[in-house]
């Protein structure tokens, strides 16, 4: 009722109040955009988000490049997970010519992929707690996402973009190092993570400055498209790996969390909880990963062996086939979405039957559920504002690709 009085009486104090340009350089704002603040004091009475400062036209570079070398543009759009970017690109073209992948690829995705949340969430959980004034939590976590970018170095040989995984599974088995380094993790990790559980989760100071701060219903969530931990911190469970399951993700059992207020305690919250679900998801992956090949018989689209490539005019053939792009590919349109570090990251796929996309289009969740960023800091104190932008999570690489 405060609030609404306080509303109320805006058009008697319109001359007193100030603009403020939140970014787009501003440390608090976590990339390249700006919010246009009209303040009266310190409290914001609207805001007007912009974007478009780092507009780099990935979807119609897709449609100038073969379909493999689409991967990297995923890279940069959440570049805290990139993995699962990467992946649910790779699943898109599968659909599209039709390509199963053997069961040992799939958990061997799984795993990657459940890392990359991990990685995702720790950012995100532990940058809540530096806008709080917690440092500590956020030097001590970034070892443990340290670690997980070593076992990305050793899929791929890349860390933060890492272009892992082909079309049709992966690139190579995991090594005798990657499966020391997994285990050594998902040993010692759980402890180091409740510590840090400790420092915030039950915190007086944290959670008297996260709790009612910037909220958001389940009905005015799920009117702007809201989807992935901003979605289910609204009471909301909707998960893409539960609803649509893909990558075997239906023989794991886990649980989807859901908070109740969908304020910045709330998705704080829920990723938390999502952390220990995914090594949940991982230890069931890991321990009962198949036998088997790591990649589909899909010749066109995956490089053979470079001893072959040597020695046999088949596999030079399709060497070359796969470098130059010369390779058939269906007409049609699919769509396919995964559940991405911020939510549901879908890629709309039009071919042509040509070398490259005919058109391509990236659902990206941050682009969507950041137009509800004004609604939710209206009426806050900017201390509020900042806070709110760190638990939606917003990564400007996704916002504006």
């Amino acid at each position: 009722m405060q609030v609404k009085s306080y509303f109320s009486s805006l058009d008697s104090i319109e001359g007193e109040l100030a603009t403020l340009n939140l970014g787009p350089t501003h440390p608090a704002t976590h990339g390249i955009f700006q919010n246009v603040l009209k303040m009266d004091g310190e409290r914001i009475v609207s805001a007007e988000p912009t974007i478009g400062y780092i507009h780099r036209a990935f979807e119609k570079i897709a449609e100038h490049r073969p379909f493999y070398q689409v991967t990297p543009l995923t890279d940069r759009l959440n570049y805290c997970s990139s993995p699962i970017n990467n992946m649910g690109w790779h699943m898109t073209v599968e659909k599209l010519i039709g390509c199963e992948l053997p069961k040992r690829a799939e958990y061997m995705r799984v795993i990657i992929m459940e890392l990359s949340r991990i990685a995702d969430h720790l950012v995100c959980n532990t940058v809540i707690g530096v806008d709080t004034g917690a440092l500590t939590g956020f030097t001590y976590m970034f070892q443990e996402r340290e670690r997980i970018y070593e076992l990305f170095e050793e899929v791929c040989g890349s860390r933060l973009t890492t272009n892992i995984g082909r079309i049709g599974g992966m690139e190579r088995d995991f090594t005798p190092t990657f499966h020391k380094k997994l285990k050594d993790f998902l040993k010692t990790f759980p402890a180091r993570f409740e510590e840090f559980t400790g420092l915030l989760e039950r915190n007086r100071i944290f959670m008297d400055r996260c709790i009612g701060a910037g909220p958001i219903s389940a009905e005015r969530a799920m009117a702007y498209g809201f989807t992935g931990p901003n979605l289910r911190a609204a009471g909301v469970d909707y998960d893409v790996r539960v609803m649509s399951p893909y990558s075997s993700y239906g023989d794991f059992d886990f649980i989807i969390p859901v908070g109740n207020q969908g304020d910045t305690y709330d998705r704080f919250i829920v990723r938390q909880e999502e952390i220990r679900q995914s090594l949940r998801i991982i230890h069931q992956a890991y321990d009962n990963i198949p036998e088997g090949e790591y990649h589909a018989d899909v010749p066109d689209f995956y490089l053979p062996d470079k001893p072959d490539v040597y020695t046999k005019m088949e596999a030079l053939i399709y060497h070359f086939k796969v470098v130059m792009a010369e390779v058939p590919v269906p007409i049609g349109e699919v769509w396919h979405s995964v559940e991405g570090g911020n939510g549901e990251l879908g890629f709309y796929l039009i071919s042509d039957g040509g070398r490259q996309p005919y058109r391509l289009h990236f659902r990206r969740p941050c682009f969507i559920f950041y137009q509800a960023y004004p609604e939710m800091i209206k009426g806050s104190m900017l201390s509020d504002a900042i806070l709110t932008m760190s638990s939606m999570n917003v990564i400007a690489g996704e916002l504006d690709a």
